[in-house]
């Protein structure tokens, strides 16, 4: 069974260092090609700005929180998993 790159989003804060750690951590944490990193600046929307500002980072899969501020590996793992098998 193959699989497929897991869209992952990254809501993010420039020069946050908990955000660099967490993309960090997921580079070095998780297999090549296992997922496709998109990153959000909250500071570039408003409304991002609002939901987000205490947050930051927020690691999302689909519409699924999976973690904030620091890196949850297991429920990545599992998000990468259950995406995998169909159920995002």
């Amino acid at each position: 069974m193959s699989t497929q790159a897991v869209p992952l989003t990254l809501h993010y804060r420039d020069g946050c260092h908990l955000c660099e750690d967490m993309e960090q951590q997921l580079l070095e944490l998780l297999e090549p090609g296992s997922f496709s990193l998109t990153r959000i600046d909250i500071d570039d929307d408003p409304a991002l700005q609002a939901a987000y500002n205490v947050r930051v980072p927020v690691l999302s899969c689909g519409e699924i929180e999976l973690c904030e501020h620091f890196l949850d590996l297991e429920a990545v793992k599992e998000a990468l998993a259950s995406y995998n098998r169909g159920s995002p």
